[in-house]
């Protein structure tokens, strides 16, 4: 699906607001129902495919709060990235 995979390429250039705000209108527009199961598959994986970018912005913001915190305490960061 090479349409599927363009759609999915430019999630990865999303903010999280813009990839969770789109994710609210395609839940939204599931929830409503879909035209054809073909419209309904797609935009369950558009749906996917922002989940998961809102899932890494969500894990870097971890990492770097982890690091923040780390640092604030002296203390290194248990994947090794921190400077003593």
């Amino acid at each position: 699906m090479t349409e599927s995979s363009g759609a999915q390429s430019d999630v990865a250039t999303l903010s999280f607001e813009q990839a969770r705000d789109e994710l609210v209108r395609v839940v939204a527009e599931l929830e409503q129902g879909a035209p054809t199961l073909e419209h309904s598959l797609a935009l369950w994986e558009r749906g996917e495919a922002l989940a998961a970018r809102c899932e890494e912005w969500l894990l870097g913001a971890k990492r770097r709060l982890d690091a923040a915190r780390a640092s604030a305490d002296g203390v290194r960061p248990a994947d090794g990235s921190g400077v003593e």
